[in-house]
């Protein structure tokens, strides 16, 4: 009888992978990753050269991603089936062995594994291994401490409704801006609206060899990669030099 586990696989670099991850991901034998149709996966190409030869793979392709719009009735029902098929055949191939789930980020931490989790509850023993999420891995990409004092840190979503940015702007110190892509225009306009765009950095891709770090005031407005997050410094208290206020 084994076990699925879910191995996080930080930011991007393969050196920022836990010690534990590492080791579990070089011994697997059965290995299962995200990726889009067609690709090879940002998730495999972490992990490139770890693999044993006779590593079985499991891609899990996703049927849509931003085809149709994210909460449209038929995204969700195509992105339900898709989990519950695959954690149909995970739990299947962990009657037997154990399997690993690679997963980008940390998995808790909106990872697509927390969809396959919920579903494996009572059919598979499941165990996930923490990973350096990508936020955090941007922000020392940037080079600049991120939150100071008593500085209140938000995480939003971009898909979110403009007005309700600007809501969670208003009252937020430090920002971590998730799922840009095509809504970047709409977040760069709402931290116009707060006073905040000189304040924000956009990082795609970071920690990885294709990294790009950007005020995001310079960055074009047509220019919306998948790939990336807008990051705000905080602006609380900051120490003196030679101590702490």
């Amino acid at each position: 009888m084994g076990k699925i586990i879910c191995t996080g696989l930080g930011p991007g670099d393969p050196d920022l992978i836990s010690v534990k991850s590492d080791r579990l991901i070089r011994g697997a034998h059965h290995v299962a990753y995200f990726r889009k149709a067609g690709r090879a996966g940002q998730a495999r190409a972490i992990v490139q050269g770890m693999l044993r030869a006779d590593a079985v793979e499991y891609p899990m392709e996703y049927p849509v991603t931003t085809e149709m719009h994210f909460d449209s009735p038929e995204y969700n029902d195509a992105l339900a089936r898709f989990y519950d098929d695959w954690a149909e055949r995970l739990a299947a191939v962990a009657q037997g062995a154990d399997v690993i789930v690679l997963c980008e980020g940390d998995p808790f931490f909106y990872g697509s594994f927390m969809h396959l989790h919920t579903r494996l509850q009572g059919r598979a023993e499941v165990e996930v291994i923490p990973g350096i999420t990508g936020m955090t891995g941007c922000w020392n990409a940037v080079g600049t401490p991120f939150t100071w004092g008593d500085d209140v840190l938000s995480v939003l979503m971009a898909t979110l409704p403009e007005a309700d940015l600007v809501h969670h702007m208003q009252r937020s110190d430090a920002m971590v801006i998730m799922k840009t892509g095509r809504n970047l225009p709409k977040v760069r306009s709402a931290l116009q609206a707060t006073g905040r765009l000189n304040d924000a950095w956009l990082v795609e891709r970071g920690t990885m060899p294709t990294q790009r770090i950007a005020r995001l005031s310079d960055v074009d407005a047509a220019d919306c990669p998948y790939f990336a997050i807008v990051l705000v410094h905080g602006q609380g208290r900051r120490p003196e030099i030679g101590g702490l206020e």
